[in-house]
């Protein structure tokens, strides 16, 4: 299965132009896509999940046709979204199971679904309380279990981890790197580590427009030795702003580490970094930025 877009392009009411001309290829296996907020990603997400229209542009799943065959999308969609509510009472068994029906599921066979996807994201023993009672992690793991239903062809997850404190982020990774095995998983998050972590393919989109697609391996070999770091103080950091091409920075021990981007050794006491997709990010946004400040 391959999922196959070509020039998508979405403008709301407001003016807001959310899908730039959006054109990738995505195949089976987990594919980030990268992005601060508003970049578009969640536009982009809701539009392949059939809950809304692009202006133009194409979209294929396989021979499916994703803008115009949308109930063929749906059944071979799990869509996990950034937020879903749940009804307050209902059991995680409970809720699963009206999911099923739902989703189509015949009767003599959800039980046996419903059991086999509360185990395998290890909520079994909590199947009988509310899912409104789960913590972060919990809630996440029973949106995989929902997305999960029907035997999905394409998972969509966007913002899958924000609010997870690291054990629960460990926890979903090794669950979406496993189900990421066999089908199309799309990741969408503005957290770097997590394409780092998980993806062998990826995208950064930033103000609706494509800024890189391909493996992020590549795109730091693309990198190497035009990154260059230095420890400075935290009033300086507006002055080598102004001085370079700074691209990211971290504070270690409480002072800033900056990363700037030269092609040949700046001198004034930088040295030659390791490029991080992190500085891949910000660098490509960077570029992004500067182009459309010159034109």
């Amino acid at each position: 299965m391959h999922l196959t877009i070509r020039h998508l392009n979405k403008t709301y009411p407001n003016g807001v132009r959310a899908l730039n001309d959006v054109t990738l290829d995505i195949p089976t296996g987990m594919y980030g896509l990268l992005g601060p907020n508003g970049a578009g990603k969640s536009t982009l997400m809701r539009t392949l999940a059939t809950l809304q229209d692009a202006d133009s542009g194409t979209a294929t799943l396989g021979d499916i046709d994703v803008l115009k065959d949308k109930d063929a999308v749906r059944r071979v969609l799990g869509y996990l979204p950034q937020e879903f509510g749940v009804y307050p009472r209902i059991s995680a068994f409970g809720m699963l199971d009206h999911l099923a029906v739902l989703k189509g599921i015949p009767s003599g066979q959800r039980k046996e679904v419903v059991n086999a996807l509360l185990q395998r994201v290890n909520l079994w023993n909590h199947r009988k309380k509310a899912v409104a009672s789960y913590s972060g992690g919990m809630r996440q793991r029973f949106g995989i279990a929902q997305a999960l239903l029907g035997d999905p062809k394409l998972i969509i997850v966007d913002e899958p981890t924000a609010g997870l404190d690291p054990g629960e982020r460990n926890r979903f990774y090794n669950l979406l790197s496993e189900i990421g095995e066999n089908v199309i998983v799309i990741l969408s998050t503005h957290i770097v580590d997590d394409v780092k972590e998980l993806c062998s393919n990826m995208a950064i989109i930033d103000n609706g427009q494509v800024l890189y697609a391909g493996a992020p391996e590549l795109a730091l070999q693309e990198m190497a030795g035009n990154v260059w770091e230095k420890a400075i103080a935290k009033a300086e950091i507006e002055e080598y702003q102004q001085r370079y091409r700074v691209i990211s920075s971290k504070l270690v021990a409480g002072k800033p580490i900056i990363h700037i981007l030269s092609p040949e050794d700046p001198g004034d006491g930088f040295r030659r970094a390791e490029a991080g997709l992190e500085d891949v990010f910000f660098a490509k946004i960077s570029n992004a930025e500067r182009a459309e400040a010159q034109g």
